[in-house]
């Protein structure tokens, strides 16, 4: 699949990427209101990677539903709408707009967003509140629900369990890690937030680390992201334990990754000797 936020709403890729050859694709966050996102400066190179704080701009899930599902609602893959919101209530509403939407099988929860009401603390790093706010879409989404976990975090196992309890169907992680940039000359930073989500090559041993463990952990599937950029990097987050990876930050340098990384996934199945990607699946051998 693709990660949110670097796929925009998988039109933009289609030109590069047959579409349905993708197990899937998640839309970039989408919100109960417009939002206008941060002021620029609002992403940065960095050496092994890019930081962004974009600030979830987007129309709002009434546009989306309105403009932008009637364009995919008949492509043969799983579209994923990713929801973010600012407390528990904006999640809960804008996850029952998009269970209406027929053609939408699931949303990817994200729960690293702040929490307006907590003082700005994100809801993925502590786990009563990541469960608190899983708990309370679950009550009203019928449909897949993958949870998508901070890295910000002194134990993600923890977070992961809570919202397994709390009726995940799965988890997706890495979300981005916490960084900044700095100009030396001007003597500010490069970010109008200071601080942003640090993705790409450099966040993927953290992230393969963190995949392995969480899928240790619990018992529902796992969808690993962080860093992947080729057909050997899935790879290993499928040995790690994932059921699923997401593409993320590698659809800026090369457009048509996605499809190139299905490719190779099927050929080195037929050079292992394996019928199916199930097994290797947390396939890693200690």
């Amino acid at each position: 699949m693709t990660a949110s936020g670097t796929f925009g709403y998988g039109l933009e890729f289609a030109d590069f990427v047959d579409l349905e050859k993708l197990g899937g694709f998640v839309v970039k966050g989408t919100t109960l209101k417009a939002r206008e996102g941060n002021p620029y400066p609002r992403s940065a190179e960095t050496p092994m990677g890019m930081l962004n704080a974009v600030g979830l701009q987007n129309k709002g899930v009434d546009y989306f539903a309105e403009h932008i599902y009637p364009e995919l609602k008949d492509l043969n893959t799983n579209v994923i709408v990713n929801v973010s919101g600012a407390c528990i209530e904006d999640y809960v509403a804008t996850a029952e707009k998009v269970a209406a939407l027929d053609g939408i099988p699931g949303i990817e929860l994200n729960i690293s967003c702040p929490n307006v009401k907590q003082g700005g603390m994100a809801f993925g790093v502590q786990a009563a509140s990541a469960a608190e706010v899983v708990s309370a879409v679950r009550k009203v989404y019928p449909k897949t629900l993958i949870v998508k976990l901070s890295p910000n975090v002194t134990d993600i196992t923890e977070i992961a369990r809570a919202v397994e309890g709390a009726g995940a169907d799965s988890v997706s992680l890495i979300n981005t890690l916490l960084g900044m940039a700095i100009d030396s000359e001007k003597r500010r930073p490069i970010l109008s937030t200071v601080t942003g989500g640090m993705s790409g090559p450099a966040v993927k041993p953290i992230a393969l680390r963190m995949v392995w463990q969480v899928a240790n952990a619990v018992k529902i599937p796992v969808v690993g992201m962080g860093g992947i950029t080729n057909g050997r990097d899935a790879v290993e987050f499928l040995l790690a334990g994932a059921s699923a990876i997401e593409v993320g930050t590698a659809n800026f340098m090369n457009p048509a990754v996605t499809g190139e990384i299905v490719d190779y996934i099927e050929d080195y199945l037929v050079r292992h000797n394996f019928s199916s990607v199930d097994e290797i699946i947390g396939g890693l051998q200690l």
